[in-house]
């Protein structure tokens, strides 16, 4: 065994390792980069990529196949075409990651990183053993990032052979649609892939939901949206049902449901989906020979990116914060800088912007209305239907809503917003930045924004809770709502 001497060893190669290793190398810091499998992570291979991918190939064929049904032509599209797009996409990013890569490994005037395919184990407080087909090695590293990522979880009873039963690690290997298709979870990935697959109108789609309504923790007026447009689409929604058995018979799937009401319903489909959540990877990695804490979950405990041992950070889905891309990035970054850089704040995390890709798509920053009313806070609540912005109407695409959330008080701090509608990732940067900076919504009113624009609907929202929108929602209440949340009372706030 030979031992080389790093700045940084980062133990995976996913979104978080990645993005920490080029804020290591502005340092000027050498690094070691571990990855035993593909650099990119789930978020490239089998998550946020290559299922929006996916996403944005059924909404274009829903919406063309929809313009030329109108003109008696049936349009069809086989699942290894869906499967090209995907593919083309990945193999995009993938390409420009290893170029990248492996450019800076040569560069001349640098050393600073090097890649190691294998698998990496802690052995001690700063050696890191990397374990590879024909040997292995120890290195040193006076400061370690731990970003190893998770898995789907798995139901206790039934392992997910992939084939037949799959996780979202295996789903986009089908070989062709499946004629019928069961989604356990109704959560934002399985909402997520009953919105894919119900757009290429090949699969019979079956969501299970064991609470009253899908998304649960989003509000009723949101998820309602999201639910009818999958029931237009032909998705059953099981609602206020649990899962009592799942097994494959005769090469499908049988499955059975126990409602909340004591009725049971036996059901067989082709193929099914567990969309039950995801598990940390962090068994066999060695941190209990570093002395690092885990809690009963499996997560790593962390203090803003450190954890229990102060030259060992855990970030993204090993660390129990939100399981995102842009966060997992962030806090690969801003570990990097509590190692090499100046002392710098701990992050925030009341301001991440989320979009899930749904029908229509949803964006969300901060709060919703049911977590401020979990805190017992005083709101305000402005709320404008998508039939009343330009830009919705010139695209005939009117289903949806703004909603601005903001203190009971006269600055209005801002607390979050929801959209759903079509192109509503585009307008809630400007409002994660007010949340960012604890600003009201003043400048925010008054500001011009484009024309025509879907984000002058976030512009109204505002100046109807400042008491100067165009149009009054006295006037057009199916359309507009303003009101004052305080002690458990909805109190209308007309603008005459």
């Amino acid at each position: 065994m030979t031992e080389e001497k790093y700045d940084l060893c980062i133990i995976g190669g996913g979104p978080a390792g990645y993005a920490a290793a080029m804020r290591a190398i502005d340092f000027g810091k050498t690094v070691v980069l571990v990855e035993k499998d593909k650099v990119g992570g789930a978020g490239l291979f089998n998550g946020a990529l290559s299922s929006k991918s996916l996403w944005e190939c059924s909404t274009r064929f829903a919406s063309t196949r929809s313009d030329l049904k109108e003109k008696g032509i049936d349009y069809s599209m086989d699942f290894s075409d869906a499967r090209k797009v995907v593919e083309s996409a990945i193999f995009e990013r993938k390409f420009q990651l290893n170029v990248h890569l492996n450019l800076l490994q040569r560069a001349t005037q640098s050393k600073l990183i090097k890649l190691e395919k294998g698998i990496a184990t802690i052995v001690g407080q700063h050696e890191i053993k990397i374990s590879k087909k024909k040997e292995e090695k120890i290195v040193f590293a006076s400061n370690i990032l731990v970003a190893t990522g998770s898995r789907p979880r798995q139901l206790p009873s039934l392992k997910a052979d992939e084939k037949i039963i799959f996780t979202s690690d295996g789903i986009e290997s089908l070989e062709e649609f499946p004629e019928s298709l069961v989604i356990v979870g109704a959560g934002v990935i399985g909402c997520e892939y009953a919105t894919i697959f119900s757009n290429f109108a090949k699969t019979k789609v079956y969501l299970i939901d064991k609470a009253d309504r899908i998304l649960p923790f989003e509000d009723e007026d949101l998820a309602s949206i999201v639910a009818s447009n999958l029931e237009k689409n032909g998705v059953t929604i099981h609602r206020n049902a649990s899962l009592s058995r799942m097994e494959i018979k005769n090469g499908q799937v049988e499955y059975e449901l126990k409602y909340s009401d004591g009725k049971t319903e036996i059901l067989h489909v082709e193929k099914a989906l567990l969309s039950i959540g995801r598990v940390p990877n962090t068994g066999g990695i060695g941190l209990e020979a570093a002395g690092v804490e885990v809690d009963e979950r499996g997560y790593v405990k962390e203090e803003d990116t450190r954890t229990n041992i102060p030259h060992i950070y855990a970030v993204g889905d090993i660390t129990a914060n939100i399981a995102l891309v842009n966060v997992a990035e962030r806090e690969g970054r801003h570990a990097v800088v509590k190692m090499f850089g100046p002392p710098v704040k701990p992050l925030v995390y009341r301001n991440i912007s989320t979009i899930m890709f749904l029908n229509p798509e949803v964006a969300a920053v901060g709060m919703n209305e049911q977590d401020a009313r979990a805190r017992n806070l005083p709101f305000r609540v402005a709320k404008i239907d998508y039939s009343c912005i330009p830009r919705a109407i010139a695209m005939r695409k009117t289903s949806g809503f703004f909603k601005l959330i903001v203190d009971d008080d006269e600055e209005m701090t801002v607390l979050g917003m929801r959209a759903i509608g079509e192109h509503a990732s585009s307008a809630i940067q400007a409002v994660a930045l007010l949340i960012h900076m604890n600003k009201g919504i003043h400048e925010l009113g008054n500001m011009m924004h484009p024309h025509p624009s879907i984000i002058e609907g976030v512009q109204e929202c505002a100046r109807m809770l400042l008491g100067k929108p165009i149009y009054k929602s006295s006037v057009f209440k199916d359309k507009l709502k303003c009101y004052r949340y305080a002690d458990g009372i909805n109190t209308p706030l007309e603008n005459l």
